[in-house]
């Protein structure tokens, strides 16, 4: 009499891990950036380019790069592409040989905030 409940108790149980599993697949996570972390750069870019494994909310992109002293020196346009939702760039004005931090917030299209930090160098 109690045997059959064990069975159904069990497949409920493996539903539950499932579908907590996908759901958890489909936050943004960083995947790679241009500049790459870390990086020193003979030349400074002309852009920063983040591309996440999953899309992004298009509305809730955040991009901002400072220099070393704090100050922003992106130019204020972050955006998600609209051919790539899960790229999110800014364009850079000139910047000169020193240390620079990345900074960036995005909402995954199942409502997950993701947000991190880098630097990279433009060498003399």
């Amino acid at each position: 009499m109690f045997r059959p409940v064990v069975p159904l108790a069990a497949l409920a149980l493996v539903l539950v891990l499932l579908a907590s599993v996908s759901g958890t697949g489909a936050h943004a996570a960083l995947a790679r950036s241009e500049p790459r972390a870390g990086a020193t750069l003979g030349r400074a870019p002309s852009a920063v380019r983040l591309w996440f494994t999953g899309d992004l909310e298009p509305a809730f992109g955040r991009l901002r790069v400072l220099d070393a002293a704090g100050a922003r020196v992106d130019r204020d346009d972050a955006r998600v592409d609209r051919n790539d939702r899960t790229l999110l760039r800014a364009t850079l004005g000139p910047l000169p040989p020193g240390r620079y931090r990345v900074l960036w917030r995005v909402v995954s299209v199942d409502s997950h905030v993701t947000e991190g930090e880098f630097g990279f160098r433009v060498a003399p």
